[in-house]
């Protein structure tokens, strides 16, 4: 608990089993109330894995539903089980969970009702090995998100995210797409809807276990980023309606 708020870690699992438990092992438990890990049918064992941890509420998919899939079943079991406040951790330890204090304390004090954890504030994304050509489409993207959007985040596309109940009560997250573009389209819900994101500084680290979208599938997701802040614009501009933010 945190200030009488139930605290709760969600980790959207694929091919995780030689890094959960590292992932794990860190999350500060002095806060944090329950842990949920769905795995989106991994070829591993991450679910055995994951179970042999003790983490409270293991799920598997019998078939991949994609990486929005994952999220959406995770949020709907943290609303279930009555989280207060949700952070969504990778399992790959791409991330460091010891930002989670500091992530909850935001939302926790009332001074944001979302947190991300941006990989481009301070120079993590570069130390931590993200290849060159993602970082130069991160900043790209971010820019032309930023002015289409109204926004000043330093990064839309960072993994390690919290949200106060509400915020996953009021947005139709269900509407999403069940791939990447995921992340994205729930950004432009949370605007739309009136709420504010903070951001912290976060290290990250990339190596072979970590996962990482392909080259090709960057590309994708990158078109897809840019539909959605064009969409976004327009429903704002009064110029059409978009289904998912309402």
């Amino acid at each position: 608990m945190y200030l009488n708020k139930k605290v709760v870690i969600v980790m959207p699992a694929y091919n995780a089993s030689k890094t959960v438990g590292q992932t794990y092992h860190e999350i500060p438990f002095d806060i944090v109330d329950e842990v949920i890990l769905v795995d989106d049918a991994s070829k591993d064992d991450t679910t055995e894995v994951s179970k042999q941890l003790g983490i409270n509420h293991v799920i598997k998919h019998e078939k991949n539903k994609g990486y929005g899939g994952n999220q959406k079943t995770c949020y709907q079991k943290a609303l279930e089980i009555g989280a207060d406040i949700v952070v969504m951790l990778h399992p790959d330890y791409q991330y460091t969970p010891k930002l989670i204090t500091a992530m909850v304390s935001i939302i926790g004090q009332g001074l944001y009702p979302v947190v991300f954890a941006s990989r481009i504030l301070g120079k993590g994304a570069i130390k931590g090995g993200m290849p060159m050509y993602k970082y130069v489409a991160n900043r790209f993207l971010t820019l032309f998100q930023n002015i289409l959007m109204g926004q000043k985040l330093s990064e839309y596309h960072t993994g390690y995210r919290a949200y106060h109940r509400e915020v996953l009560e009021k947005v139709p997250f269900h509407k999403n797409s069940d791939d990447f573009v995921f992340d994205n389209q729930m950004i432009a819900q949370i605007f739309y809807h009136g709420f504010e994101i903070g951001e912290v500084t976060c290290p990250t680290k990339y190596f072979a276990e970590a996962s990482s979208i392909n080259f090709s599938r960057s590309v994708k997701y990158g078109i897809g980023v840019l539909g959605v802040s064009l969409r976004y614009f327009f429903a704002k501009a009064g110029w059409g309606s978009w289904k998912i933010l309402k």
